[in-house]
């Protein structure tokens, strides 16, 4: 186990990339607000990140963009 497989971010983007990819959307919704309280919890509310999200969120975040798009039948 790598250290980045260690954070609890990363095992909670980890199994949201398997639900998009099984197009499970209540399950990613639920994983993807996991993954944002996980980001945001360390510095107490005042606090700003300035952390870049990784490339693999922000894939994460456009896969579910278009699975809700698709399951909604949006444009």
């Amino acid at each position: 186990m790598t250290l980045n497989e260690r954070r609890l971010g990363d095992r909670i983007l980890a199994a949201l990339d398997l639900a998009l990819e099984q197009r499970h959307l209540d399950v990613a919704e639920h994983l993807a607000r996991a993954l944002e309280d996980a980001l945001t919890r360390f510095g107490g509310p005042d606090a700003v990140d300035h952390r870049d999200l990784s490339e693999g969120m922000i894939q994460a975040f456009e896969k579910l963009d278009e699975l809700r798009r698709a399951e909604h039948s949006l444009p």
